[in-house]
C-alpha cells in the first residue's frame, strides 16, 4: 500500500525527534540528511550496474541497519558512510557529520540506543526510494525540501541563510525565463547556492534540464547543495566551495570569468566583509568596470555585480536584495545609475517581510536581463508585499501569489495599485531612485468621514458610487437599496440595515450572477471529471494539478467580483491538504479500497481506515437509512440527557430532593439512586423524594438502554461498511473519491466565495448606514434631554440645588 507523501514528510521529520537535545537543527540536519541521502542511494542504485551513485560493498544502508544495538554503531555508521564517500568522490559531503560523537550523541548506551532508533526510521519499508521519479514526481526531493524548511525555521536568525523558501524559488525560475531553454547544454549559475534549493527549482523550470553551476562559501552548506542535487536528480551538477568574490571558481580557459545563460542568487544581505581578499580596485575580472565600487561595509552591490558580469550577452538572471538596494546613496547610487542606464534591469519585484530564515526585513527580486537591454525604455516594477499567509513565525507565499506575481510580470500588466511599466525618464526624473513605493501607490483607500452627513445625514453617494464594481454586475440593485436624499450628494437606505443582506441575496440578479458562476465551475467539472476518473499508475501528479488548476484559473478570467486568483488557491489548498495524497496512492496503487488496520498501544487492532474513502463517503451513499436511525436514537438520548439536567437543575443543590445521591463531583448515578430509593422507600414522609428519584432512575435506564441499542447498531453499521469495503468496484470507487469526496469539496469553496463577494458588500452598506444614521444634532439634543432628565433626578434626591 502507498505512504501517503504528508506521512512520508512526518516521518521522516519524527527522525529529527531521536536527535534533539543535543545539538540544535542547524547541526542535526547534517545527520538526519546524510542518513536520507545513503538510504536514498542505496534504495536506488545498489546492485545496479553502472549505476549514476556506485554503492560498494560494506558501504550500504543494509550495512548501516546490521549496526543496530550494537555497541559501536556511530564508529561502524562513520565507517560506511567513508566507503560509500570514497567510491563517489563524496569525501567532505557526506562524511562531514561525525556519528561517534559523545558530545552531541550522547555516552555509550544512550548513543547506541539514540542511533538504533535513529536507523529504525529510516529501515521502514515505507520509506522505499527505488522508484523516485519514476512517475516523474520527485518525491524524494519533495521530503527534502520538507526538511530542509523545518531546519531552516527551527535553526534560528543566524543560521537558516541556507535555505531561500521555495515559493520564492519559483517566482525567480519562472521571470527569467528559464522554460525557454532548449537544451540542457544550456547553463544555469548560482553564486551563493547555499543548500541549492534556488538553483534546483530554476533548473526544474526546464523541460529538457540545464548544466548546473554553483559555488558556496560554507563547507557543511556546500555538502547539503551536493546531497540535494543528487537527491534531486542531478548528480553531475558542479557545487564549488570557496568565497565567490574573492575566489570565483567558474573561469573559461582565458581566464576570464565564465558565463551562463541564466543565474540567480540569494545573497547573505549588506555583507560587511564582502571585499576580504580582494582589491576592488584591482579586480581581475573587471565586475565594477563602467558600474562602480561598491561600499566597503556594503556587499549587496558586489554580489549583483558580480553576477551581471557572469551573465553571457543575452543571459537572464535575478537576485534576492534587501530594499536598501533600490534607494541608497553615494556609491551605490552611482552603481543603480549606470544600470538602469545600461537597460539591465528588466524588472524589480518588492516581496512581503518576514519570509527568510536569516532575516526578518522585507526584500526584492531585481530581475536581470542582457538582452536587447541597450534598447529598454522601462523597468517593470510590481508591489507583491501584500500577498501573503502567516506560516508560524515567517511570511510564505501562498500558490494565488506566486501565479499573479509570474502572470503579471512574464505578461507586463499593469494592475492598480499593484504593478505597472515605469519609463526610464521618469526614474532619471527621481534620480535614478528605484524605491518601489515612489512609483505605486499600494496604499489602501482611505475610508473618509462626512462631516456634512454626520451634521445633516445622508450617505455621501461617492461612497455608493465607489462600490461600481457591484453595480456594474447588479445594475438594478443599488435603486432597490437607495433613494435620494433631500439634498443633492446624498443617499438614503430605502429598507432597515438589518434587511440588507435578505435583500442582495433574494435579489434577480444576485441570483444570476451566481448561477453564472456555478456554471463556470460546472463546466469545469465536466471536462475534469472523466479525466480524473481516468487516474492510472504512472501518471503524474503534478502534471494532473497543473491542467486542473489552469483550467480553473482560465474558467474564472474575466470574471466580475470574483478574483481567479482566490478560487484557484481554493484548489491548491485543497491539493496540499488533501487531494495530493489521494492521488499519489491512485498512480501507485489503483483504484483500489484498501484498508489499514488502526491498533492500540498494546498492539490490539481497534479499528480499520481506507485513506482513500473515509467512512463517512461510504455511509453517506450506501447506508444512509442505518446512520438515519442511529441519529433518531441519538436524538432521544439527548432529549433523556435534557429531561435530566432540567429535574437535576429543579431539584439539585442544598435541601433539593436530589442531593442525597449528588457525589461531590455533581454526578448521579444509577447505583446512588437505588441506594437512596430502598433507603426511604417504606417512609411516606419522603414520598415527594420518591417520585423524583423514581423519575431520574427511569430515566438513567432510558438512556442506557438507547446507548446500547446505538452501540449495537453502530457495530452493525461498521461491520456493514467494512464488508462495503471489499465488495467495492472500480466504478464505485472512482464515484465515491471523484463525485462524492473531491468535486462536493470545491463547489463549496467556490460557494465560499460567493459569500464572501455578498458579505463584502452588505458590510459595507450597513457600515455606511450605521455611521450616518442619526445625525450629530439629532445627537446632541438627545444628550440634552438625558442630561435634563438627570438633573431633574438629581434635585429630586437634594443631591443638586
Amino acid at each position: 500500500m502507498a505512504i501517503k507523501k504528508s506521512e512520508l514528510y512526518s516521518s521522516l521529520w519524527k527522525s529529527c525527534d531521536e536527535l534533539r537535545g543535543g545539538m540544535d537543527a542547524s547541526q542535526y540536519k547534517d545527520y538526519v540528511l546524510v542518513l536520507l541521502f545513503v538510504k536514498y542511494v542505496s534504495d536506488k542504485y545498489a546492485g545496479v550496474a553502472d549505476a549514476l551513485i556506485e554503492v560498494p560493498e560494506g558501504g550500504g544502508f543494509q550495512d548501516i541497519v546490521a549496526l543496530k544495538g550494537q555497541k559501536d554503531i556511530g564508529d561502524g555508521i562513520n565507517t560506511i558512510i567513508a566507503k560509500l564517500a570514497e567510491a563517489n568522490d563524496l569525501k567532505g559531503v557526506i562524511d562531514v557529520a561525525d556519528f561517534n560523537d559523545a558530545d552531541k550523541l550522547g555516552k555509550g548506551k544512550e548513543m547506541q540506543d539514540r542511533l538504533s532508533n535513529l536507523v529504525a526510521i529510516f529501515e521502514t519499508p515505507a520509506l522505499n526510494f527505488s522508484k523516485n521519479r519514476a512517475d516523474g514526481d520527485d518525491i524524494l526531493g519533495d521530503a527534502y525540501e520538507y526538511l530542509m524548511r523545518n531546519f531552516a525555521t527551527q535553526s534560528g536568525k543566524s543560521k537558516g541563510q541556507f535555505y531561500t523558501p521555495a515559493e520564492v524559488s519559483r517566482v525567480i525560475s519562472q521571470v527569467i525565463g528559464v522554460n525557454s531553454a532548449r537544451s540542457q547544454s544550456q547553463t544555469i549559475y548560482d553564486p551563493t547556492c547555499g543548500s541549492g534549493s534556488l538553483l534546483l527549482k530554476s533548473a526544474d523550470e526546464a523541460e529538457q534540464g540545464l548544466t548546473i553551476y554553483g559555488q558556496e562559501m560554507d563547507n557543511a552548506t556546500r555538502a547539503l547543495a551536493r546531497m540535494n542535487m543528487i537527491l534531486h536528480g542531478h548528480p553531475t551538477a558542479e557545487i564549488w566551495q570557496d568565497n565567490t568574490l574573492s575566489s570565483p571558481y567558474f573561469k573559461d580557459a582565458d581566464g576570464s570569468l565564465k558565463t551562463f545563460d541564466f543565474a540567480v542568487a540569494n545573497p547573505p544581505f549588506s555583507s560587511k566583509a564582502w571585499s576580504n581578499g580582494l582589491n576592488p580596485a584591482k579586480d581581475e575580472f573587471q565586475r565594477f568596470d563602467n558600474y562602480g565600487i561598491p561600499p566597503a561595509k556594503n556587499g549587496d552591490y558586489a554580489f549583483l555585480l558580480h553576477m551581471v558580469r557572469s551573465l553571457k550577452s543575452n543571459g537572464k538572471g535575478a537576485i534576492i536584495l534587501p530594499h536598501g538596494v533600490l534607494f541608497r546613496g553615494n556609491a551605490e547610487a552611482e552603481i543603480r545609475k549606470n544600470l538602469i542606464s545600461k537597460g539591465i534591469i528588466k524588472g524589480i519585484i518588492g516581496l512581503p517581510p518576514n519570509l527568510f530564515y536569516g532575516t526578518g526585513i522585507p526584500a526584492c527580486i531585481i530581475v536581470l536581463d542582457k538582452e536587447d537591454a541597450e534598447n529598454r525604455q522601462g523597468i517593470f516594477m510590481i508591489d507583491a508585499s501584500k500577498g501573503f499567509v502567516k506560516d508560524g513565525n515567517k511570511n510564505r507565499l501562498r500558490e494565488q501569489d506566486i501565479h499573479k506575481i509570474v502572470d503579471v510580470f512574464n505578461k507586463q500588466l499593469e494592475v492598480a495599485k499593484y504593478s505597472r511599466m515605469v519609463p526610464v525618464q521618469e526614474i532619471e526624473g527621481n534620480e535614478y531612485n528605484l524605491n518601489i513605493p515612489r512609483y505605486i501607490d499600494s496604499q489602501e483607500e482611505e475610508d473618509i468621514q462626512d462631516i456634512e452627513a454626520h451634521l445633516l445625514g445622508g450617505i455621501p453617494k461617492r461612497d455608493i458610487e465607489a462600490l461600481s464594481d457591484y453595480w456594474q454586475v447588479y445594475p438594478t440593485l443599488q435603486q432597490e437599496l437607495f433613494e435620494a436624499a433631500d439634498r443633492p450628494g446624498y443617499l438614503m437606505l430605502k429598507i432597515p440595515g438589518s434587511e440588507v443582506k435578505a435583500c442582495i441575496f433574494a435579489h434577480p440578479e444576485f441570483i444570476s450572477y451566481g448561477k453564472d458562476i456555478q456554471a463556470v465551475f460546472e463546466t469545469w467539472q465536466e471536462k475534469h471529471t472523466p479525466l480524473l476518473k481516468a487516474i492510472q499508475p504512472g501518471d503524474k501528479p503534478k502534471a494532473i494539478i497543473h491542467a486542473l488548476s489552469e483550467d480553473l484559473l482560465q474558467g474564472f478570467t474575466g470574471k466580475s467580483l470574483i478574483d481567479k486568483y482566490d478560487v484557484y488557491q481554493h484548489l491548491m489548498t485543497y491539493w496540499v491538504e488533501s487531494m495530493k495524497d489521494d492521488v499519489y496512492i491512485l498512480v501507485e496503487d489503483g483504484w483500489k479500497a484498501e484498508l489499514k488496520a488502526v491498533t492500540n498501544k498494546k498492539g490490539v487492532v481497534t479499528d480499520y481506515i481506507c485513506e482513500l474513502i473515509p467512512k463517512e463517503l461510504m455511509i453517506n451513499r450506501y447506508f444512509q437509512a442505518e446512520q438515519a436511525a442511529i441519529a433518531e436514537l441519538e436524538t432521544k438520548k439527548d432529549e433523556i440527557v435534557r429531561q435530566q439536567e432540567e429535574l437535576q437543575e429543579e431539584h439539585g443543590g442544598e435541601e433539593g430532593l436530589l442531593e442525597e445521591v449528588t457525589n461531590d463531583s455533581g454526578k448521579i448515578t444509577k447505583a446512588n439512586v437505588n441506594d437512596r430509593i430502598k433507603a426511604i422507600k417504606n417512609d411516606a414522609t419522603f414520598a415527594d423524594e420518591l417520585k423524583v428519584l423514581k423519575a431520574y432512575l427511569k430515566l438513567i435506564e432510558q438512556e442506557a438502554e438507547i446507548s446500547k441499542q446505538i452501540k449495537v447498531l453502530t457495530q452493525f453499521l461498521d461491520n456493514y461498511v467494512l464488508t462495503k469495503y471489499g465488495d467495492l468496484t472500480e466504478d464505485e470507487i472512482k464515484t465515491l473519491v471523484v463525485d462524492d469526496k473531491w468535486m462536493p469539496t470545491l463547489r463549496q469553496a467556490i460557494a465560499s466565495e460567493m459569500d464572501r463577494i455578498s458579505q463584502r458588500l452588505t458590510q459595507r452598506i450597513k457600515e455606511l448606514a450605521e455611521r450616518y444614521d442619526t445625525p450629530l444634532p439629532q445627537l446632541t439634543s438627545k444628550v440634552e434631554e438625558l442630561t435634563a432628565k438627570v438633573e431633574g433626578h438629581l434635585k429630586r434626591m437634594g443631591l443638586v440645588w
